[in-house]
């Protein structure tokens, strides 16, 4: 009997060793290995230098931006493997270019840009998972070498013909039924439907797509021996890797899936949880950086959803429920449930409507799924047959976009919570863990509902308090100010990239919409439209002249802007109960010197300066009263204690209540 707790002892010290070095790994900072390019711009100590590289393409290019038209306009970006490191290439003009293929480029180098605050994406941290430090802004480029790619040409036969055949909105869903999304150039508007729907996950090669191709594949070899059977397995599994490339997701359904036929095939009872640990283990091991992937972690938990708590969840529903709703109900609910931390520490959004849409949809997936390879195959074996069968695939296809489209569309689709602290999620985690895992005892329960009323009161009260946050990246400058959950917008920039950092901070902050914004810039905003989805009003420049005249305001409860004086965008910011100062540029604070100097200065609590003062200037701000600066950019010599600067790509906040 002593042997049996030894051994479990073992296994237990084996299994956190394993553990902790996974953890160690996966969270040390990335490093450029010792030949990678960017070492050069360190050596130059310059932001570019010119460089000529050589290479092979590792993947085909993709649009930078919007979808690149046909014939290969728009600007695009693709990955370049070097003999050491890797860089991202960047086409103004997008070439017509192939995985596989190798390459000279010509252009400038220089690091990734770095987000300037944790609720916005960049490409600095996006690239440096996949072990690339560098960018290359490509000027010329010479083809090398064309080898044959036969798997990538297959991918790429395949998802043309089903675009050709059924256009680009229906034909990449089915494409990427069969291919997964990731490889699948599917429309922008259609994939954050999808999203706000939450149905992402139908369009990413995953364990349901799999389990559809065994269901078909494994029937056939029922009658063969059991070196048939698996071996008809094994090749139907490494046609999925091959297709789907070998993601995250994928390479964890192809392991459950080949651990669970081993253990069936052998006689042993399947355990589906151990099968999803010893995967999910294994490829760590492998690949340790994968722990901070989003795709891997919510296709790991929401696995484990379906192992641990779908059934109970069925048969509680079964009381209410027909036994048909129950079983339908209780896989989405199960995901949803254990799959909630993630969405909001990664998105800050819950897609409010996943449940029923997943629910509307389940009887189209399968069909569909199953559909859509078959047309894939014909695409490849005998063409002339795939505008015909096409065509009721195609109406199939038809109804789940508009279902997707459906649901997009209804109110608060996406309920925007705002991305909470990671110790607020980590609670979380532990509130659903003790609410949905069967079998606990009712002082867990109550523990599970305890943690999730403090992570709810203690979010929401973040979400309320009265905040000033500045966000500086480059020229572009950001000043969001919520006051009781409600949010306004600075922004001394007007083009499209200000607008997409702005929306990014909308979601992460819980701000369903601006109640206003203006805009400093002089010139007039580049998308009117994605201005006005952002803000009930927007106030912008159309000629140069400034937004706001004096005796004008701009207000909300609790939110206000004024001018300062004429022909100025020095502006008086209103947060609450503070009053802020904003000074784009010297001429604003020349304005607001001149009416400070002809009576007696408002109060303030804060000044906001868009360009680095002189050491005058600064005596000057101090005897004005201002104590309490930001400034956007670097700190100069000589800095006052109480002033603070956001650095050269950086945020600053203040919080008050």
């Amino acid at each position: 009997m002593a042997k049996c707790p030894l051994k479990l002892l073992l296994w237990g010290l084996l299994l956190a060793l394993l553990l902790l070095r996974v953890a160690l790994v996966a969270f040390t900072p990335l490093a450029p290995a010792a030949g990678d390019p960017v070492l050069r711009l360190q050596a130059a100590a310059d932001t570019s230098v010119e460089l000529e590289l050589r290479g092979t393409l590792l993947r085909d290019p993709v649009p930078s931006g919007g979808p690149i038209p046909r014939g290969g306009a728009g600007a695009c970006r693709v990955l370049l493997q070097l003999p050491v490191g890797r860089t991202e290439l960047r086409f103004q003009e997008c070439p017509l270019l192939q995985e596989g293929w190798r390459l000279q480029v010509q252009g400038r180098l220089r690091q990734p840009q770095s987000s300037p605050h944790p609720l916005l994406s960049a490409p600095a941290e996006r690239l440096a998972r996949q072990g690339v430090f560098s960018q290359l802004q490509v000027q010329d480029f010479t083809v090398l070498q064309r080898p044959a790619t036969p798997v990538a040409d297959l991918r790429r036969r395949m998802a043309r013909a089903l675009i050709q055949q059924a256009g680009p909105d229906r034909g990449g869903v089915l494409a990427a039924l069969v291919l997964g999304g990731a490889v699948v150039p599917l429309p922008a508007e259609l994939r954050e439907a999808f999203r706000a729907s939450g149905l992402s996950h139908a369009l990413a090669a995953s364990g349901f797509h799999l389990s559809v191709l065994l269901g078909v594949v494994l029937p056939l070899g029922s009658r063969l021996p059991r070196l048939g059977r698996l071996g008809l397995a094994a090749a139907a599994m490494g046609l999925f890797v091959l297709l789907a490339g070998p993601q995250p997701s994928v390479l964890r359904a192809v392991l459950m899936g080949a651990l669970a036929l081993g253990v069936l095939e052998s006689g042993h009872r399947s355990r589906p949880l151990g099968i999803l640990a010893a995967s999910a283990l294994v490829l760590l091991l492998a690949r340790p950086d994968w722990l901070l992937d989003v795709g891997f972690q919510l296709s790991v938990v929401a696995t484990a959803a379906l192992v641990i708590s779908a059934r109970p969840l069925e048969l509680g529903m079964r009381r209410w429920l027909p036994g048909w709703l129950a079983v339908a109900t209780a896989v989405p609910l199960a995901a949803s449930l254990y799959t909630l931390p993630l969405q909001l520490l990664h998105f800050g959004v819950v897609p409010l409507y996943a449940v029923p849409a997943n629910l509307v949809v389940a009887p189209l997936l399968t069909p569909l799924t199953l559909g859509a390879m078959a047309l894939a195959c014909l695409a490849v074996l005998l063409p002339p047959l795939l505008p015909l069968a096409t065509v009721p695939i195609d109406w199939l296809c038809r109804l789940l976009v508009l279902v997707v489209k459906a649901f997009a569309a209804l109110p608060m689709a996406q309920w925007q919570l705002g991305r909470p602290a990671p110790w607020l999620v980590l609670l979380l985690a532990l509130a659903v863990i003790a609410l949905a895992v069967p079998g606990l005892t009712r002082r867990w329960r109550l523990l599970g509902v305890g943690l999730l009323t403090l992570v709810a009161a203690v979010h929401l009260s973040l979400l309320g308090a009265d905040q000033l946050l500045l966000v500086h990246q480059g020229r572009l400058d950001l000043l969001v100010a919520r006051h009781r959950g409600r949010a306004a917008l600075v922004s001394s920039s007007a083009d499209g990239f200000s607008c997409s950092l702005a929306s990014q901070l909308a979601r992460g902050l819980g701000v369903q919409r601006y109640d206003w914004a203006l805009l400093l810039d002089p010139l007039a905003p580049e998308q009117p439209g994605c201005w006005q989805g952002q803000a009930g009003l927007v106030l912008a420049s159309a000629d140069g002249s400034v937004p706001l005249q004096p005796g004008q305001r701009l207000a909300s409860r609790g939110l206000s802007a004024a001018p300062v004086a004429i022909e100025s965008r020095a502006m008086q910011l209103q947060v609450g109960r503070w009053r802020w100062l904003l000074l784009p540029d010297r001429q604003a604070l020349w304005a607001w010197q001149g009416r400070a100097n002809t009576g007696d200065p408002a109060r303030l609590d804060g000044v906001w300066l868009g360009f680095r003062p002189s050491p005058r200037e600064r005596v000057q701000l101090q005897a004005l009263g201002a104590e309490r600066v930001w400034l956007s950019g670097g700190t100069p010599p000589g800095w006052p204690g109480g002033w603070a600067a956001s650095g050269s790509s950086g945020s600053l906040q203040a919080a008050r209540g």
